[in-house]
């Protein structure tokens, strides 16, 4: 909590800074301005305080550990689909399948993004702990896939949750 006050505050206060105009540092150290820019500061942190509460720290290396592998992922399934699209006849057995996932709700919705941003996969929903998705292929290994997926990115995404193994959850 006490870091991500300080990250809000540091932020607000060059926001602050940069509004302050022509005169820079100089400028928003008069008496003046920072009669007016503390508590506009301290209130603007506040409000954002009040308005999204920090939920847990900013981790930003374990989502750029995530970048290498989703490249990859990246890569691998737009080579996948151009092969389909220039076959004569295209290997497509496109529909619906369902991943069980045991990710938060937060984390449920992180893992159908990053399955959407993955050529051929298109999630469309959750329902009691269920990702609904769309595949070009039925039987080309999503779910080998989408477990791995989860998997890399439960330390990021909000790890398990207890509802989902009840039947419960968005």
């Amino acid at each position: 909590m006490a870091l991500s006050l300080l990250k809000r505050g540091i932020f607000l206060a060059l926001v602050w800074l940069a509004l302050t105009g022509e005169g820079g540092l100089a400028a928003a150290l008069e008496p003046e301005a920072l009669a007016f820019g503390l508590p506009s500061v301290m209130a603007a942190l506040w409000l954002s305080l009040r308005l999204s509460p920090p939920l847990r720290p900013w981790r930003i290396w374990r989502a750029l550990r995530l970048l290498p592998g989703f490249v990859a992922g990246s890569v691998a399934g737009g080579i996948d689909v151009a092969r389909r699209a220039l076959q004569r006849r295209p290997a497509v057995r496109s529909g619906w399948l369902t991943h069980r996932s045991h990710l938060s709700p937060p984390g449920r919705v992180v893992l159908g993004g990053a399955l959407s941003l993955m050529p051929g996969t298109l999630a469309a929903g959750c329902h009691k702990g269920r990702l609904l998705v769309h595949v070009i292929d039925r039987e080309g290994g999503f779910e080998t896939a989408a477990g791995r997926e989860e998997a890399r990115l439960a330390p990021l995404a909000g790890g398990e949750d207890e509802t989902a193994s009840t039947g419960g959850g968005a």
